[in-house]
């Protein structure tokens, strides 16, 4: 039923339902594992300025081996101050899978974006979870 009422929401604009329709899809949660699917819908949030699901995109690049792609994900989610892209295209820095400017880009844009919320606003923020969530169900794995 979750499935069906995120579908109708995304028809009319949601995309959080996106988000959630794509994660169900690479879970198999209320539908079978559809890994095109998943990608589809995370690709629609991401275009509308779904920070998880552009970090997601990054993570799936990754995974396929194509690491400048990964990082282009990682360094847009970043710029938008997602924490995980920080660390994750840190990681590929490390293994050689990022260059330096990469990385250096995407920590000045992490840094950037954080600073402009303010400090209570950003506090709040992290509280309702839109920042970061703490219960994300979609994490890169050991490789990204």
């Amino acid at each position: 039923r979750a499935v069906e009422l995120w579908a109708e929401a995304a028809e009319l604009g949601s995309i959080e339902a996106l988000y959630n329709l794509g994660t169900a899809y690479s879970l198999g949660n209320g539908v079978q594992k559809d890994e095109a699917k998943r990608t589809q819908f995370w690709t629609r949030a991401a275009m509308q300025g779904h920070v998880e699901s552009r970090h997601n995109l990054g993570c799936i690049e990754g995974k396929k081996g194509e690491h400048d792609r990964a990082a282009r994900h990682f360094l847009i989610s970043a710029n938008m101050g997602y924490k995980k892209s920080i660390d994750t295209i840190k990681r590929m820095f490390i293994d050689g899978e990022a260059t330096k400017d990469q990385y250096a880009g995407a920590l000045k844009g992490y840094q950037v974006a954080v600073e402009e919320i303010k400090s209570h606003d950003r506090d709040e923020a992290k509280r309702l979870g839109s920042l970061e969530r703490k219960t994300s169900r979609y994490y890169c794995s050991k490789d990204y």
